[in-house]
């Protein structure tokens, strides 16, 4: 049983575009239980978790945004390269996407609440920003959580003059080792609200937090997490996402209970959400059906779900992939030149960083060359002198005690003790006959010699 007692924060894991598995939990928490969102401490959230968790924040319509998912995936496939097609820029449909579906003051609804996770470019540590004061700032702390280099492209944006990229780089589940934190990923594993595949194997990677288990099923979900499948699979993960989420309540007995630290007014209000009222119809109905209710589209026509028509473009498919070597480079060239003019009022910031970053490269690889001392060169060799000690005594053993060094005998110079008596001491290196050890004590060696 989840204890409520305490407080409780929500956490959405970094998934690319599975984030419309997270569209799904969410339909269900606003529908089932909406004061799980509404009386959360913090919702947390990295990647395309942070996206979720800003719409929930900030109440901006879900429907609107499954929709957005799904027209960005068609965006994707479109292309023959898909997301990685010159003439696709993520990072443009994402942040005019944002643009259009939160409201004006998100950044004050957002503030205290959102939990957004950053990964530093400069030492890759994990920031987390929760206060805002504009949307504009808002909208570019979204752009850094999901910001995958050289995916998304190769300058990282900047928030308040930072540079920032993929927060589930560093941490992908914010706040995951708290008890009181429902995580929520759409890969199986240990997550509160996740897929339950039935699979066999005890095997689990760590990534960032994450728990993802080894099985086929989540090497599908990773493989399709930045190349976008058809829009029927995406609607199949949203519906799965509704019904993990519902399994979590029910096993919790989390459904429109009273919770102690609530208020109940929070409970009977209303959710803004896309998901009417039905508790029984949600989970019996089919996929295409359950997404069309979803969307309220059972009037409109969607071609993303008219199988006939999907398949009747393989011709045109077949032919666009041989005419591709024809077509890429101009793609590519006006691709490019629409970049460079948008790029245009940033250039002077961009190249200020290039040269930071250029200058930290520098000094670092000239401190390596010249880091570390010289080498010393040994001047001094080891004492000369006849050790030669009685084995009768030792049973023919010789000892490795150093307490018995005095029964040894050394051999010294004859001048030797002339010599350092009545002669200053040099600065001259000296030579090997004349060194000697003392054994015992230093102030009378002729004694030591004598016994």
């Amino acid at each position: 049983m989840f204890d409520l007692k305490g407080g409780w924060n929500l956490s959405f894991a970094g998934c690319g575009f599975l984030g419309i598995y997270h569209i799904g939990v969410s339909s269900c928490l606003l529908e089932q239980a909406p004061y799980l969102i509404r009386g959360a401490t913090r919702i947390y959230g990295a990647s395309a978790g942070a996206l979720t968790a800003s719409v929930l924040t900030t109440e901006a319509c879900l429907e609107k945004c499954c929709e957005d998912v799904i027209n960005v995936a068609k965006e994707a496939r479109k292309r023959n390269l898909g997301p990685l097609h010159p003439a696709f820029n993520i990072v443009k449909v994402l942040r005019g996407g944002l643009y259009r579906d939160l409201p004006s003051d998100a950044h004050t609804l957002a503030s205290g609440r959102l939990c957004v996770s950053l990964t530093r470019v400069m030492d890759g540590q994990n920031v987390l920003v929760s206060d805002f004061s504009s949307k504009d700032e808002l909208i570019q702390a979204l752009v850094c959580s999901c910001f995958i280099p050289v995916y998304c492209g190769l300058i990282p944006p900047a928030f308040r003059g930072v540079r920032y990229v993929d927060g589930g780089i560093s941490n992908n589940l914010p706040q995951s080792e708290l008890k009181n934190t429902i995580t929520i990923s759409p890969f199986s594993g240990e997550s509160d609200i996740c897929p339950k595949d039935k699979s066999t194997s005890f095997h689990e990677l760590r990534f960032t937090n994450t728990s993802i288990q080894v099985n086929l099923g989540n090497m599908y979900r990773l493989s399709k997490a930045l190349f976008p499948p058809e829009p029927k699979v995406l609607a199949e993960m949203c519906q799965s996402g509704y019904k993990d989420a519902l399994r979590f309540l029910q096993e919790n007995n989390l459904i429109q209970t009273a919770c102690p630290t609530v208020d109940m007014a929070l409970i009977k209000a209303t959710p803004t959400c896309c998901c009417p009222a039905n508790k029984n119809s949600s989970v019996t109905d089919t996929t295409k059906e359950w997404v069309l209710r979803r969307l309220s589209l059972f009037k409109k026509h969607h071609w993303w779900l008219d199988e006939t028509l999907v398949t009747g473009l393989l011709p045109v498919r077949v032919a666009s992939y041989m005419l591709l070597p024809y077509t890429l480079p101009v793609e590519s060239a006006y691709s490019a030149a629409q970049r460079l003019w948008e790029w245009i009022p940033e250039v002077a910031a961009d190249v200020r960083w290039f040269a930071e970053v250029a200058g930290g490269v520098y000094n670092m690889a000239w401190k390596g060359s010249s880091g570390g001392g010289p080498l010393r060169r040994c001047v001094s060799e080891p004492p000369v002198g006849d050790l030669q000690e009685p084995l009768t005594d030792y049973n023919e053993h010789i000892p490795h005690s150093a307490s018995s060094l005095e029964g040894y005998n050394w051999t010294f110079p004859s001048n030797f003790f002339s010599a350092s008596s009545e002669d200053p001491p040099q600065k001259a290196i000296c030579q090997p006959e004349e060194t000697g050890f003392f054994v015992g004590s230093e102030r009378n060696p002729e004694k030591h010699l004598e016994q």
